[in-house]
């Protein structure tokens, strides 16, 4: 996994978690919601690139 795209994951987690806290802290559930979506897309793409380093490797 290159580290830039570690970089990015990590930032869009972040990001996630700090639109999920505004909504929830402003009561805005949408906000909130977009929030986790943001945190499982980057979930997701750590994943995906973890996959493909297990493959580079052999």
């Amino acid at each position: 996994m290159g580290l830039d795209d570690k970089i990015e994951n990590t930032a869009e987690k972040l990001g996630g978690k700090g639109k999920e806290a505004a909504g929830a802290a402003s009561g805005d559930e949408s906000l909130r919601a977009e929030g986790q979506t943001d945190q499982s897309k980057a979930d997701l793409k750590q994943a995906g690139e973890k996959v493909k380093d297990a493959f580079k490797r052999d």
